[in-house]
């Protein structure tokens, strides 16, 4: 990856949205970075974009020449009021940019805008077979927390889900309510 021609990025419904349905739709059609089986349809994208927009979450993008290398946000964790401090973080790399170093720059991307909005805990949902995920999470801080036996079943088989957590410094004055 050229740092020179790469641009972080907010990524837009109206510019991105599809180009983020394929990295999706290829991550649920051949992996189980996605614990889903159907590929997701536009409309889908929207609500997701919707949602992101309503929450305040932010969805930030790497582009080099103005094509999508890949994706990351992060939303809430639970839907408790006690939760507001802790999110939960997802990456995504388009399959032709993956080993550059994109994931990377995502990661450390939603480390920066979650201290930016006052987040306490980055929380990751990762296939425990995801060697990549996990190695890069842990090289930014991330201790593993506890991994959710066959939590799903996909391609014939159980997968284990392993949590991950980064503590952030944030927020300086938390208060309940």
């Amino acid at each position: 990856m050229d740092k020179r021609s790469v641009k972080i990025i907010r990524c837009q419904s109206e510019r991105h949205a599809e180009p983020i349905l394929a990295i999706f739709n290829e991550a649920i059609v051949n992996s189980t970075a996605l614990y889903d089986y159907k590929p997701r349809t536009k409309e889908m994208m929207e609500s997701w974009f919707e949602a992101k927009v309503r929450g305040n979450y932010p969805v930030i993008g790497l582009e080099e020449e103005g094509e999508l290398l890949g994706f990351a946000s992060y939303g809430p964790f639970r839907a408790f009021p006690a939760y507001k401090y802790t999110v939960e973080h997802s990456i995504y790399v388009d399959t032709r940019f993956r080993r550059r170093g994109v994931g990377r720059v995502l990661l450390e991307q939603v480390i920066e805008a979650a201290r930016g909005q006052d987040y306490h805990a980055l929380v990751g949902g990762i296939d425990s077979t995801n060697h990549a995920s996990i190695v890069l999470h842990e090289k930014l801080g991330f201790a593993h927390c506890g991994t959710i036996r066959q939590a799903g079943f996909k391609f014939g088989r159980w997968l284990d889900l392993a949590f991950y957590q980064l503590m952030l410094s944030t927020p300086l004055h938390p208060i309940d309510g």
